[in-house]
């Protein structure tokens, strides 16, 4: 009987005792693994999975963790003197020996599954999954004191929020009190001739 498993975005076709290197999983030497993305199962009656294999499993033994044959990338570019550029790598690897396929109950056997090295461990899931406490919503600013006791000195034209704000500070509340304002003597607030005119035709 043998298996077709997937594991590291690659397919291994295993046997029970076969000897495989697989990309670095996460998992010490020793160790039981198994595979649960079967995508077929072989023997006196094959079963194609749909894409994959219901119940059924690869178990692994866990032999060591390895590095592959050492690839070399050479660059050399044309025309260009002493432009190039070597870079070696060794593959991470993890060497396996299959111990038993399972063709049903692989999900009830509750050996740790096999999951690459760079793949998020449950654990880290659930940490990340917890979403941090809601901020206490922010009370709102209280009102200006010309919106409750005094006019709107916005309704002025040329008089923005910024501006409506700094009268209020200086005492100007309501339009009767921006009209008596002296624009040369009120050294509080810088008030055009224009506000002054304004509040007067609203304050009437």
């Amino acid at each position: 009987m043998f298996a077709v498993l997937k594991t590291g975005g690659k397919q291994y076709k295993v046997q029970s005792g076969d000897v495989l290197r697989v990309e670095k999983l996460a998992a010490e030497a020793g160790e039981t693994i198994q595979f649960n993305e079967i995508l077929m199962l072989g023997g006196d009656a094959p079963v194609v999975g749909a894409p994959m294999v219901d119940g059924a499993a690869v178990q692994a033994e866990v032999i060591d963790q390895i590095k592959g044959k050492k690839v070399i990338n050479f660059v050399k570019r044309r025309r260009k003197h002493s432009s190039k550029r070597t870079v070696g790598h060794r593959q991470q690897l993890t060497l396996l020996r299959i111990t038993e396929i399972l063709a049903k109950g692989g999900d009830k056997s509750g050996v740790k599954a096999a999951i690459g090295a760079g793949s998020v461990s449950g654990a880290a899931v659930a940490a990340t999954a917890k979403k941090p406490a809601a901020k206490k919503a922010a009370a709102p600013k209280a009102a200006p004191a010309a919106a409750a006791a005094g006019d709107d000195l916005t309704a002025i034209t040329g008089v923005g929020p910024a501006a409506a704000k700094k009268l209020v500070e200086a005492g100007i509340t309501t339009f009767a009190a921006l009209a008596k304002v002296d624009v040369d003597s009120f050294d509080a607030v810088k008030v055009k001739p224009e506000w002054v005119a304004q509040a007067a035709d609203l304050s009437k």
